[in-house]
């Protein structure tokens, strides 16, 4: 093995996001295997309250199928995936900064007949009437992330969420690899309950944020 071998990056956010994520990072040429530990399951709601809402808040792309048609309804978005998600549904999508915290400002002063559909599980509660309209449920690694995280080459680990970083840290208990760890946020980082060779946490709550931290990891390599 050569002193200092590419790392590989191993996504695990549902296959779509981790797609999106993979062709960020296309011109870094890292070995990139996906992984979900997170399965998107649809449960059981009122549709007719999602129907008559006036306007929704959407802090995940996963809630966007469950709303049905827009209408040319206002709808707050996250970031700009969940916006054009919700476009093409036909809302009136305003883009927001990228995590439902800065969000904040935006739903201030927003009146009655707003609705926040989201899943089961949740980062931060938002001052908007809410409904769960999909679960998160785990999903083992594959085979083929399982054989990196017991090889020998740094694996990258973006963990995009506290939920996700609990279940990706039980999963690789007992890795060999060494892990090189990019929470998306403090919370993220303290969801962790694993060893991690290096770490850098993401600079904002974001995507971008992650793209970042992923680029602190390789310059230090590169530094060493």
């Amino acid at each position: 093995m050569p002193p200092n071998p590419t790392p590989i990056l191993l996504l695990t956010r549902p296959e779509p996001a981790s797609r999106r994520f993979a062709a960020d990072l296309a011109h870094l040429d890292l070995e990139v295997l996906i992984s979900p530990v997170l399965r998107i399951v649809p449960v059981a709601h009122d549709a007719a309250r999602l129907a008559a809402a006036r306007g929704l808040v959407f802090t995940s792309i996963n809630a966007v199928p469950a709303a049905g048609a827009g209408r040319g309804r206002p709808a707050i978005c996250v970031g700009p995936a969940t916006a054009d998600a919700a476009r093409a549904a036909g809302f009136d999508a305003t883009e927001g900064p990228g995590d439902a915290a800065r969000m904040m400002p935006m739903l201030d002063g927003l009146g009655q007949g707003w609705l926040h559909p989201h899943g089961a599980h949740v980062a931060k509660a938002l001052p908007v009437p809410d409904m769960v309209v999909y679960d998160q449920l785990p999903e083992p690694l594959d085979a083929a992330a399982l054989a990196a995280l017991a090889g020998t080459v740094p694996v990258i680990l973006p963990l995009f969420s506290p939920r996700s970083a609990h279940i990706l840290s039980g999963q690789s208990a007992g890795a060999r690899a060494p892990l090189w760890l990019a929470p998306i946020s403090p919370a993220a980082q303290d969801a962790w309950q694993g060893p991690a060779a290096r770490l850098a946490v993401a600079p904002t709550p974001d995507a971008e944020g992650v793209l970042s931290a992923i680029g602190q990891l390789l310059a230090a390599e590169q530094s060493t």
